[in-house]
C-alpha cells in the first residue's frame, strides 16, 4: 500500500500561516475612523441584520480643505452578524474640495489616505492619492485588493486645487511630490 505524502498538507498551513503574519505585519495603525453619514438597507433578511449600503467621510490626513465620501456594501445575514463574511469588492468615491487646501507635507504617487479589512484575513479596500502636475488635479483612487487573487473593482475621484475664498492662488500639488 502506498501511502500519499503529508508535506502538502504541511506546507499548505505554513503558507497559510505566513500569509496571515504578513498581513498582519503590512497593516498600517489608521490615523483616523472614517465618519459613518448613513446606511440604507438593500436586501431584508429575516431574523439576521440586512445587506445594507453604507457611506462613510474621511479627510485626506495629508492635505487640508479635501473631504472623500465612498460607499462600501454591508453583508448581512448569520456571517455579517458574526463579523466573517467577505465584503464584495463594490466600492465608490467621490472626493471634494471643502475648503483652502493646503498641503501639511510632501507624497508620494499612490500614497494610502485609508486602508480598512474587507473580510477576516484576505482582503483590504484602500484609498490612496496621486497628483496629476500637468492639470493641478488630486486624484483618489478607492480600489479593494485580494492576497490571493487580487480585484479588478475600483472607482476614481479627482479634486482639482482650486482658489477658495478671497484668494487667488492656488497650491500646486506637483509642488509636493516627493
Amino acid at each position: 500500500m502506498i501511502r500519499a505524502p503529508r508535506v502538502p498538507a504541511f506546507r499548505s498551513l505554513a503558507l497559510a500561516a505566513l500569509v496571515l503574519a504578513a498581513g498582519l505585519a503590512a497593516a498600517p495603525v489608521q490615523a483616523q475612523e472614517p465618519d459613518l453619514i448613513f446606511r440604507k438597507s438593500t436586501v431584508w433578511k429575516f431574523l439576521t441584520p440586512d445587506d445594507k449600503l453604507a457611506t462613510y467621510g474621511i479627510d485626506d490626513p495629508v492635505v487640508d480643505g479635501v473631504a472623500c465620501h465612498y460607499t462600501v456594501p454591508e453583508r448581512g445575514g448569520v456571517k455579517g452578524m458574526l463579523g466573517v463574511a467577505e465584503e464584495v469588492s463594490d466600492i465608490s468615491i467621490a472626493c471634494r474640495q471643502i475648503g483652502p487646501i493646503s498641503f501639511k507635507s510632501k507624497f508620494d504617487q499612490g500614497d494610502i489616505v485609508y486602508r480598512e479589512s474587507r473580510s477576516l484575513i484576505f482582503k483590504k479596500m484602500q484609498i490612496v492619492r496621486g497628483c496629476d502636475a500637468k492639470r493641478n488635479v488630486l486624484v483618489y483612487l478607492v480600489y479593494s485588493d485580494k492576497l490571493i487573487e487580487g480585484s479588478p473593482k475600483n472607482s476614481t475621484s479627482t479634486v482639482p486645487v482650486m482658489p477658495w475664498g478671497a484668494t487667488n492662488e492656488a497650491p500646486k500639488c506637483g509642488d509636493y511630490l516627493k
